[in-house]
This record gives structure tokens, C-alpha cells and sequence, in this order.
């Protein structure tokens, strides 16, 4: 496994090998390759993690979903999503 550093200012998006399954809490996500189970504990979070295709930047996807109080908060979530292999670069 490569490590990955997260910049929110780069572009990344849902890793293809991941599937999400909603549930109450949020949503599992999990890695086809890996096998791995991850919790997304906010229906925020995986609102964003959904939208990130669709942003220039994390920070973009982001701010376009999270109030700006929170924002660092959901910076750091995506930071241990992408060295989970939840997300990935683009």
C-alpha cells in the first residue's frame, strides 16, 4: 500500500473499489480490494465524499456542503478517508 498525503486543494474522488451502503448513522463503506469496512458516521460526510468528482478541490467539495464552522472537521475526515483507500486522488 502507498501512502498517500491529503491536500484538500487537489482534486480527489470515492476510490472506483469502494461501495457505499447508506444507513441511518451515515453510511459503510467498503473496499472490494482490501476488504475493509469504514464507518462514515454523518450524512454530511458522505454528501461530500459523494460530490467530490464533481469540485476542482476537496476544499471546493467541502465548502459546498459543510458549514463553515465545521469545515476543518470534515478536512481531517477526508484526510484518514483517503489513508483508509476510501477516497482517492484524480
Amino acid at each position: 500500500m502507498e501512502s498517500t498525503t491529503f491536500d484538500v486543494a487537489a482534486p480527489w474522488q470515492l476510490s472506483p473499489d469502494v461501495s457505499i451502503r447508506d444507513e441511518i448513522f451515515g453510511a459503510l463503506a467498503y473496499h472490494h480490494i482490501t476488504r475493509r469496512l469504514v464507518f462514515l458516521k454523518s450524512r454530511t460526510l458522505v454528501d461530500v465524499v459523494r460530490d467530490l468528482h464533481n469540485h476542482a478541490s476537496a476544499q471546493d467539495a467541502i465548502t459546498s456542503n459543510v458549514a463553515e464552522a465545521e469545515r476543518d472537521n470534515y478536512a481531517r475526515a477526508l484526510s484518514a478517508l483517503v489513508n483508509a483507500e476510501v477516497v482517492c486522488g484524480r
